[in-house]
């Protein structure tokens, strides 16, 4: 059996006889260059954790480790609860599950305090809400796209403002509290006296901390805080799995949250599969990410981000303003901008040259301005994005 599983391990990393080589990335030679062959571009991120851009590089540890899962079977059930209570013991939480990244951990707790794991409600989720709680209560300033992960199990939002329209808005049918940890500061009520409101009227809260580390205290901050459930996606600042998420929060709600999901046939997650490479690959990205030198880290990224603002500034009318995001994205980010009257160019068609360029380099921005961050990047390539950026402005300014 040792040797057959070895055999297998084997032809993941031999080289086929007779091919001819291919890339080299991350250090491993590869026989085919699969995205060029299917004519996908691939680029320099500058740009940040999006998720239409496929979030980040895993670890090299965590493709060792959804590759070693891939090769052997498991029981489901076992491994997410075996990982599930490694992760609460890494992240000092009562229980935790990996789940198909931070929008379905969404769906998950919503339909986990609704049914509370009782198979007939689970069952009926969302088209006949009988006997359970169906209005989710969310202050209007966090109100996003994502939170259709909610609206998944059929519950009516309810929007408030001040904390006195969110105390009026608690009733019988009041299922849960969501937040959105990015938005705590364009809210009225903010962390703390939202957990103490609901805590009054002993309502479950959720909060949405999807892009929100680093810093590494954000994995146990809010739990610690006193929120019921936290949501994280895997493949972003933790560089995991980009399909998968987790789910942290009371051994209650984790539990029945389970209960809504794979292998379970005949319930809302089923369409929300996260397998055993992900479990196992979430789990060893988090092993990595706390045991990193998280200062070093930063002032890598800081002198990456002050080598590319320095070769911006250098052309005239050029300014950059290095700064950091107070909540999501938490990382050394630039903001370019210029005067148009001498460099003759608009920052989207600056943004457009940097993509169509060789390598293309995806940044973000708006109308006036170029976003760059460097946290995604590949050491060595803020090199490449500061001299491609200098040729597209200067351009612009001696043309």
């Amino acid at each position: 059996m040792s040797k057959r599983r070895d055999l297998l391990k084997g032809l993941v990393t031999l080289p086929l006889l007779g091919t001819l080589p291919g890339p080299v990335l991350g250090g491993v030679s590869f026989e085919r260059d699969y995205f060029k062959e299917l004519g996908v571009r691939t680029f320099i991120n500058a740009a940040g954790t999006y998720t239409a851009l496929t979030g980040s590089l895993p670890h090299p540890e965590v493709i060792k480790a959804i590759n070693y899962a891939a090769l052997q079977y498991v029981k489901l059930e076992d491994l997410q609860d075996a990982v599930g209570a490694r992760i609460a013991e890494l992240l000092k939480c009562e229980a935790a599950m990996v789940t198909t990244g931070a929008a379905s951990a969404i769906t998950f707790g919503t339909a986990a305090i609704m049914t509370g794991g009782d198979p007939d409600k689970i069952r009926r989720l969302p088209a006949d809400l009988t006997g359970m709680k169906t209005e989710v209560i969310i202050q209007k300033s966090h109100r996003i796209g994502y939170d259709h992960a909610i609206r998944n199990c059929g519950v009516k939002i309810v929007e408030v403002e001040t904390r006195k329209e969110m105390e009026a808005a608690i009733n019988d049918n009041t299922a849960m509290m969501w937040f959105l940890n990015a938005n705590n500061y364009e809210g009225k009520v903010q962390w703390e006296e939202f957990v103490s409101i609901a805590r009054k009227h002993n309502i479950p809260t959720f909060i949405d901390c999807a892009a929100d580390v680093p810093p590494t205290e954000n994995l146990w901050k809010f739990t610690e805080m006193g929120f019921d459930l936290v949501c994280f996606s895997g493949g972003k600042g933790l560089r995991g799995p980009q399909s998968a998420g987790l789910l942290l929060g009371r051994k209650q709600y984790i539990e029945a949250a389970k209960k809504n999901a794979p292998p379970i046939g005949d319930a809302i997650g089923r369409v929300m599969k996260v397998n055993k490479e992900e479990i196992l690959g979430m789990l060893v990205a988090l092993e990595v990410y706390l045991a990193r030198d998280e200062k070093a880290e930063w002032e890598m990224w800081e002198n990456q981000v002050k080598l590319i603002r320095d070769h911006a500034v250098s052309v005239p009318g050029v300014t950059a303003e290095i700064h950091v995001p107070k909540v999501a994205n938490h990382v050394p980010s630039l903001r370019i901008k210029w005067d148009t009257s001498k460099v003759k160019i608009t920052a989207e068609e600056a943004r457009k040259a940097l993509r169509d360029g060789h390598p293309s380099i995806e940044t973000v921005g708006d109308k006036e301005t170029i976003g760059i961050t460097t946290w995604m990047m590949i050491p060595g390539e803020e090199r490449i994005v500061a001299k491609r950026l200098k040729e597209i402005l200067q351009g612009a300014a001696l043309g």
